[in-house]
């Protein structure tokens, strides 16, 4: 992943020089978790044994919808 990425605004990988980036590799053991922002530039090598990886992608915000929009699951959090 590009460290910081995420906080750039918009950005377009062909607008983006690699060679002045660094990159972050974060190994994930089989079954285990990685939670990052979900607009941190990313991605992943081919598996090493030509299974299918799985993943599960989950995004949180504390925003309201706009107009009559709603979340098809919403949880209330008490301070």
């Amino acid at each position: 992943m590009i460290n910081n990425s995420h906080s750039k605004g918009v950005l377009r990988i062909e607008n983006l020089d690699f060679e002045k980036k660094e990159e972050t590799i974060c190994e994930v053991e089989k079954g285990g978790i990685m939670i990052m922002k979900p607009l941190l530039f990313h991605a992943s090598n081919k598996t090493t044994n030509n299974e299918r990886r799985r993943v599960i992608h989950i995004e949180f915000s504390k925003h309201e919808l706009p107009n009559e929009l709603e979340w098809s699951e919403k949880t209330v959090l008490l301070d």
